[in-house]
């Protein structure tokens, strides 16, 4: 790493919500500005049919929002570890195979980054989750190689990854003054991943670090879970989500499961699924619910209630209630989102990502009392009964934070000033 000149290399963390780029340059800050400004690009793509081109991040969700005709992609990163990485789907009346999306969003990034540097880049690294896929080694590795493949076909000849949460690590280790024993919690979109690290300023400049990564782990849980469990437990309800059948069964889940899970959002508006929908209704005991579904898939308006979820997440970070208007689909209709039913909606996620922490820590042989910080990173690290419910864990440490979008960013620069000069 040379400090007296910019890297040869950039960064890369594509995220399931939001991306950033780093560039590593003398006294400037790593972060590049993708869009108006703004160091994040969200990690969208809309397909505009009128005008038949893709657009990207902020733009997209405006055009979308608009009411431009189209197809609307998100969370794009789920696709890795995932099945619908080995079909294709139809976009502006072709078919494009899934993994070329990949290649559409972050061939932007790369253009976006080339065009404020002034200059091409051939040398990345990018960010990865600890795993794709939990506890499925192949499909992880088979998740990292398809994005090794994106990367190279758009023109970057030497491509490494660095765990996300180590470089958000690396990140935070530039502003510490002593050493520090820290659990970087990296509560991504689709990802929670830990970390379990040792730091010093004495060590910034080393290369070789690892030995001062004492663990690594992670579960596949991230903010569009908890916008998921929000949308089931507290909006899907009023769509027929637990209505009973005649038979006194309950009503299929498919259709809300679909509508509260981004990457899936599509699959409710087939022709095949809104003639489920319409024969289902002759079956369910009131069909008050199903009809606002139908009117909602008709409407082609999931990712916009989706939306409403996820701004419902964000809000109930600072208060106490939010109140999503859903007049669109029927006047006079809301839903009421409290934190209390937000806490209980992700209640088993938290468990989950508090047995990965153990588990973490156990693996590293570190007693909890040990550990000095918990270094919260991610875009859903600010979720209060997260923190509250990792901090418990950890009697000693004192939680700080870094930039909840662009701590991981900053580190893969710092990363590839490193790796490639």
């Amino acid at each position: 790493m040379n400090p007296s000149r910019p890297a040869n290399a950039l960064g890369i963390d594509f995220g399931t919500s939001n991306s950033t780029v780093g560039w590593w340059r003398p006294g400037m800050e790593p972060l590049m500005e993708l869009e108006d400004g703004k160091i994040t690009l969200p990690s969208v793509i809309f397909f505009n049919t009128e005008e038949r081109r893709p657009v990207y991040g902020r733009q997209a969700l405006g055009e979308y929002l608009e009411g431009y005709e189209g197809r609307l992609m998100r969370a794009l990163k789920s696709l890795l570890g995932s099945k619908l990485l080995k079909s294709e789907t139809t976009v502006l009346g072709s078919a494009l195979p899934f993994r070329d999306l990949l290649g559409f969003f972050i061939g932007e990034l790369k253009r976006r980054a080339e065009a404020q540097a002034g200059r091409e880049f051939e040398q990345v690294v990018l960010g990865r989750p600890v795993f794709f896929v939990d506890e499925d080694p192949q499909a992880d590795a088979e998740a990292a190689n398809t994005l090794l493949a994106v990367a190279h076909k758009l023109g970057f000849k030497d491509v490494s990854f660095q765990f996300e949460p180590i470089a958000a690590a690396f990140d935070y280790e530039r502003t510490i003054k002593r050493e520090e024993l820290v659990l970087i919690v990296d509560i991504g979109g689709g990802t929670s991943d830990f970390s379990l690290v040792r730091l010093a300023p004495e060590r910034r400049e080393l290369n070789e670090r690892q030995d001062d990564i004492l663990a690594t782990g992670g579960v596949h849980i991230g903010g569009t879970d908890f916008d998921k469990q929000l949308s089931l437990d507290g909006v899907m309800p009023l769509f027929g989500y637990g209505s009973r059948m005649k038979s006194d069964a309950l009503m299929p889940t498919s259709h809300h499961l679909n509508l509260a899970t981004w990457h899936t959002i599509n699959a409710a508006y087939a022709q095949k699924a809104q003639l489920a929908l319409k024969n289902m209704r002759y079956d369910i005991v009131d069909p008050t619910g199903i009809d606002r579904l139908l009117r909602l898939t008709e409407q082609r308006a999931g990712h916009w209630l989706a939306m409403q979820v996820e701004e419902a997440k964000i809000s109930l970070t600072e208060r106490d209630a939010y109140l999503i208007d859903l007049a669109r689909i029927e006047d006079g209709l809301s839903a009421m989102l409290d934190r209390p039913l937000f806490d209980q909606a992700i209640d088993g996620l938290l468990q989950r990502i508090r047995a990965g922490v153990d588990e973490l820590l156990a693996r590293a042989g570190v007693a909890h009392e040990a550990v000095d910080t918990i270094f919260f990173t991610g875009g859903s690290s600010s979720v209060p009964a997260l923190r509250q419910s990792v901090a418990a864990l950890l009697p000693n440490a004192r939680a700080t934070e870094g930039n909840s979008f662009g701590s991981i960013g900053s580190g893969l620069a710092i990363e590839a000033a490193r790796r490639y000069g």
